[in-house]
């Protein structure tokens, strides 16, 4: 027996293209019930130093978009997304190196951090972008504890240099206020709701 919501799933009039080489994004992306294919976006995530802290992933999500290598047709869809911490006045992008990261997560030891996951939702002819916002909330951290991580995890390919769904986040996140997937970097219960109305 089939729902009314397996149809619909099965029936999406667009052919999704997701524009990220993050085996999280596709993993929560797949968990919703979305066929897609992957055709990572390649564009430098610089961006004006005038933005506010929200502003930083819309910008970014959308210049994924706008630099993806050919016109969309009709019928397909292209998600990109883009995640930053901010903590203090400072925005933590991926670290550049060990060193980098250790930096990182000494800055964001014994203090709450906030995490804004944008994702840009374009087709041929309309596009829509949005994001969400978690509060994480880290207990402090010994030096052996930050280096320990780092070495066996190398997070180098993450906004703060962390994953949520790692040894990281089992043994250092208190709390976290809003949801845990945005942390991951993909806000699935806005996105879903988005693509469905699409």
């Amino acid at each position: 027996m089939e729902s009314s919501l397996d149809q619909k799933l099965k029936n999406f009039p667009y052919k999704i293209i997701l524009a990220s080489a993050s085996p999280r994004r596709q993993e929560l992306l797949r968990s919703l019930g979305f066929h897609f294919t992957v055709q990572p976006s390649h564009a430098d995530e610089s961006f004006p130093n005038h933005l506010s802290k929200h502003e930083i992933p819309l910008y970014l999500a959308d210049k994924k978009a706008k630099a993806f290598g050919r016109e969309l047709l009709a019928q397909e869809l292209l998600i990109t997304a883009d995640t930053v911490v901010w903590c203090n006045g400072k925005i933590y992008n991926k670290p550049a190196d060990f060193y980098d990261a250790k930096k990182m997560l000494q800055a964001l030891s014994g203090k709450m951090h906030q995490v804004y996951t944008a994702v840009c939702l374009r087709g041929a002819n309309k596009s829509l972008t949005f994001y969400d916002e978690s509060k994480v909330f880290f207990k402090p951290f010994k030096d052996e504890e930050i280096e320990y991580y780092l070495l066996n995890f190398k997070p180098y390919d993450k906004a703060g240099s962390y994953g949520v769904q790692d040894w990281l986040g089992y043994t250092g996140i208190d709390k976290i206020e809003g949801s845990f997937y945005n942390v991951m970097g993909l806000p699935v219960k806005p996105l879903f709701e988005h693509l469905m109305q699409f």
